[in-house]
């Protein structure tokens, strides 16, 4: 049976839990924890009974400790499977997607993923599934872009009939027209049956609320303004709102 390996002697079991009692990685502390144990004169079994772990492991342990110090006991990123493509193959297929494709050779106007592939199968040999090469795309700083849907019947001249345009908010107000009779109008009015509320306050979405209540109640509803057009151009400033059963 092979000697166990010593663990170095700069280090106390001391410096070992002050080490772990500042330290922010769990797994850390845990393993250096497990080498103070050791230099306390507790056996590697025991060490690997607290850890949970196998003694293979806390050799494993042991040597990273011995190398670095506490620091090498550090949770250590897995690496990942390695890339397909090496440097230059990586380097060439820039090249290939800034010069975009030949549409008499390659078939289409723009570079999918699919026919990058198979370009890379035609040009090195090697099968790279389109999830991968997006992925190392992406890691090259390319995004991939897709075409807004079009319908095939869509006629440019006839999209404009089609919007609703609606007055621009201004100072978070909310404007609507009423089809009752109005007295009174401020001189300031323009629109005598249009009407504003300042939404920017909590007693102008109070009445906005009220109004639209009784809207969808089909009530009656007085509106008494402020006597000004402070929110929209002349456009009075509903004050409050009275509503009728």
């Amino acid at each position: 049976m092979a000697a166990a390996i010593g663990v170095r002697s700069d280090f106390t079991s001391a410096d070992l839990r002050r080490f772990s009692r500042r330290c922010d990685d769990a797994g850390q502390v845990r393993r250096v924890l497990a080498l103070a144990l050791i230099l306390d004169g507790g056996s590697r079994s025991d060490a690997a009974r607290m850890a949970g772990v196998t003694l293979q492991i806390v050799r494993d342990w042991v040597l990273r400790f011995n190398e670095v110090g506490p620091e090498g006991l550090a949770t250590r990123k897995a690496p990942g499977p390695a890339s397909i493509l090496n440097d230059e193959q990586r380097a060439r297929l820039a090249q290939q997607v800034e010069a975009g494709p030949i549409p008499a050779a390659h078939g289409v106007v723009r570079w999918r993923l699919v026919d990058l592939s198979q370009w890379i199968w035609d040009e090195f040999g090697l099968s790279v599934t389109r999830f991968t090469l997006g992925r190392e795309l992406r890691a090259m700083g390319y995004r991939k872009l897709t075409a807004r849907p079009r319908h095939h019947g869509q006629k440019d001249d006839d999209i404009a009939d089609f919007k609703k345009h609606s007055q621009p908010a201004v100072n978070n107000s909310y404007s609507f027209l009423n089809d009752g009779t109005r007295a009174n109008a401020p001189a300031c009015v323009t629109v005598p049956n249009q009407w504003a509320i300042n939404m920017s306050t909590n007693a102008g979405m109070g009445v906005a609320a009220t109004i639209i209540g009784a809207f969808y109640n089909k009530s009656s509803v007085t509106l008494v303004g402020t006597g000004t057009c402070d929110v929209l151009p002349g456009v009075e400033t509903v004050n409050y709102a009275v509503v009728y059963p």
